[in-house]
């Protein structure tokens, strides 16, 4: 199968990528390779890989057009966005430009270009606070607690309206902390494991009881590839999480046990935006993705611990 992925050379893509190659597929990589964190990481994730990479931004539309039509994919997974919660509270206009005004530039490319498979991104912060525990797709969502979270949910929704308008098959994948080898060196696990090796403090927003749904990568994956021969409804939404929560506190002490050192902790009020709560229904995506995940934090810490300390000794 001839696949574009946008993202592909960061934390989620670049696994995926990966996952695509070993089975066979021809893989074009779309990702700018922005200063949101350090892109000489983004290029290492990908410097084993043997496909086209294209440095585009999805905001250039010209150029998005140009490279669908020479290359005819038959199935775009968009992972790539201008991601966090905290900084798209600091300059909305920017996650506005890049992940609404990107994704419409990729779907009509796609349109355009014949391309009748599209699998997007999305993310469990479009549950906002919703009341109902676990989430499932078909709550309703009237409001989100941030503009990254706004940005996601206007782009299920254009993939709703490309489906019923063109006939093209869209598939939103609402994923729930993902974590694992080469994640983003910002996000918690990664950011504190680092803190917590060298013995300096981590931050934590608020008293330690928020809960999240924590997914490996791995499990990740094995839903992505299963989204791509869905032959379901032409547009759906699907959960990719565990099905289990963990608190942030509980979460540190996993840690402290994983590096065999204990955390300094700077306890700080609790940040706009943030969900309070996070935990994935997973029985549609079980039901009709076959999506089974198999790696519970309890496993998962350890084996990023581990990848943690061999990049580490890499450097």
């Amino acid at each position: 199968m001839n696949v574009v992925v946008t993202g592909g050379a960061g934390f989620i893509g670049s696994h995926v990528v990966r996952a695509l190659l070993k089975k066979g597929d021809t893989v074009t990589i779309i990702d700018n390779f922005d200063d949101f964190y350090d892109p000489a990481i983004k290029r290492n994730n990908i410097a084993d890989l043997d496909c086209e990479v294209a440095p585009i931004d999805l905001r250039d539309e010209k150029e998005i057009h140009q490279l669908l039509k020479r290359i005819k994919p038959e199935t775009i997974i968009h992972l790539a966005a201008r991601a966090g919660v905290r900084p798209s509270i600091q300059n909305p206009k920017l996650y506005l430009e890049t992940n609404v005004n990107g994704t419409l530039n990729l779907l009509e490319a796609a349109r355009v270009n014949h391309c009748h498979r599209f699998l997007f991104a999305s993310s469990s912060s479009v549950y906002g606070l919703s009341k109902v525990v676990p989430f499932h797709e078909a709550l309703p969502l009237p409001q989100t607690l941030s503009p990254y979270a706004a940005t996601k949910l206007a782009g299920e929704q254009f993939c709703g309206n490309f489906s019923y308008l063109y006939g093209m098959r869209t598939v939103c994948l609402r994923f729930f902390t993902v974590y694992g080898p080469a994640q983003r060196p910002d996000l918690a696990i990664h950011h504190f494991t680092n803190a917590i090796s060298r013995g300096q403090s981590i931050k934590q927003f608020g008293d330690g009881s928020t809960r999240r749904d924590y997914t490996y990568i791995d499990d990740i994956v094995q839903g992505v590839l299963s989204a791509m021969t869905y032959e379901g409804n032409l547009f759906d939404i699907f959960n990719l999480g565990e099905n289990e929560t963990t608190t942030l506190s509980a979460l540190i002490a996993m840690m402290e046990q994983s590096i065999g050192r204990k955390a300094i902790i700077e306890q700080l009020p609790e940040q706009p935006g943030d969900m309070p709560l996070t935990c994935a229904d997973i029985s549609k995506a079980r039901r009709l993705l076959h999506y089974n995940p198999t790696t519970p934090l309890a496993v998962g810490i350890p084996k990023f611990v581990e990848w943690y300390k061999q990049a580490a000794g890499n450097r």
